[in-house]
């Protein structure tokens, strides 16, 4: 057995199961999670009506690279959102089967060359980040994103030995979980770092469709295009259709950016064995190609933070989040006993923020704080809301 398997640490779920196990919620009210970050609104009907009409897609076998159709639509769609002047579907775009099995795949091909190679990320951090390190045997570098610092990265604070050592830099924007978004600034540090010190940017962008307002936040891809870095050197991005439009089971997603970086994953996918069936090819074009179920879902998800930040803002400090559909609140009591009381006296469960941070010098910048997904109705939402006006005021 691989021996780095032993260092994987739990999922935050499953901590999450093992601190309630032998708890029961309030039986009066029913129970309502605010824990996994699973769009519960409607999938699109052009999707699935896509979809069905393409199931002959079954009886072939799909190829790695996919259908020139899709790299083509996501190519389109990618110019369009990000502005780009170019972004080639042959070379400079690759179909994934999610972002999830991507991230933890390009960590694998991308590290290896250096002595003591580091896996760079934010703190807290999708958990993806942290085993894809572990098991392409890198050692992890965090980066802790606080209250102290708006819960963003202090990229400026990073010396030279950290970056000499870095393969892989994860950039989670919007942020999961603070819905802070990179800047243009940042970005161009980062460029430069990684063009001086030779690693990877890799930029998680899977909720960068899910913002508040008429101003969409800025992908890496767009940076580089404001920047001069017009082949992308050292920069990846990953998008899906998971968050975007409410299609988390149909594992579809992309990757884009430099060529030779891209060259490189897909060969090590032919062998890895993830292509993207022919029928959900085809139905994340009729995806990528439509936008109006998009701007629906952003209204559906501006209207459930209104609603619930109304009720909640007179009991506990907490705001709309720049991007994606988390509440982030900071606590004055600890995340799990907040966790158990409110399951236990409200019925609503939420996860605790330090399952998704690490402890570095004796501080998990997760503690402290919860997070709340607002992906269910805005009546549940709202009730859920209700039900923590609640609680905090008893105390």
């Amino acid at each position: 057995m691989n021996p780095l398997i032993q260092s994987l640490h739990p999922y935050p779920f499953q901590k999450l199961a093992e601190l309630i196990e032998g708890l029961s919620p309030n039986p009066e009210k029913p129970l309502i999670k605010l824990t996994i970050g699973e769009p519960q609104h409607e999938a699109p009907a052009i999707v699935l009506g896509t979809l069905a009409k393409s199931l002959s897609g079954v009886s072939k076998y799909p190829s790695t690279k996919g259908e020139f159709a899709l790299r083509d639509t996501i190519s389109k769609w990618a110019m369009r959102r990000f502005k780009l002047d170019s972004l080639n579907p042959e070379t400079e775009i690759l179909p994934v089967t999610g972002t999830r099995e991507a991230l933890f795949a390009i960590t694998q091909t991308l590290v290896g060359g250096k002595s003591k190679p580091l896996v760079v990320s934010p703190n807290p951090f999708y958990q993806i980040y942290e085993g894809a390190g572990i098991l392409a045997g890198a050692k992890m570098h965090y980066l802790p994103c606080d209250a102290k610092n708006g819960y963003k990265v202090d990229y400026q604070s990073i010396s030279d030995d950290i970056w000499q050592r870095c393969e892989v830099l994860f950039v989670c924007s919007p942020n999961n979980p603070s819905g802070t978004i990179t800047t243009l600034e940042e970005y161009a540090f980062l460029i430069e770092k990684a063009k001086r010190f030779d690693f990877t940017i890799v930029a998680d962008e899977c909720y960068s469709e899910i913002y508040f307002g008429d101003h969409p936040p800025l992908g890496l891809l767009e940076a580089c295009q404001k920047l001069g870095n017009t082949d992308y050197q050292h920069c990846l991005i990953f998008q899906s259709l998971s968050k975007r439009s409410n299609l988390p089971g149909l594992r579809s997603g992309f990757v884009a950016g430099n060529a030779d970086l891209l060259a490189a994953f897909l060969l090590y996918r032919t062998y890895h064995g993830c292509a993207m069936p022919v029928h959900h090819q085809d139905a994340s074009i009729a995806a990528w190609n439509d936008e109006e179920h998009v701007i629906m879902n952003r209204e559906i998800y501006t209207r459930k933070f209104d609603a619930v930040l109304e009720i909640l803002s007179p009991v506990m400090p907490i705001s709309k989040p720049e991007a994606g559909f988390y509440l982030w609140p900071e606590l004055t009591m600890t995340d799990e006993a907040f966790c158990i009381a409110l399951y236990q006296e409200e019925s609503v469960l939420v996860l605790p923020g330090s399952y998704l941070g690490r402890a570095v010098n004796d501080t998990n910048p997760g503690s402290h704080h919860v997070r709340m997904a607002l992906v269910a109705e805005e009546s549940e939402c709202v009730e859920a809301a209700k039900r923590i006006q609640r609680f905090l005021s008893r105390r």
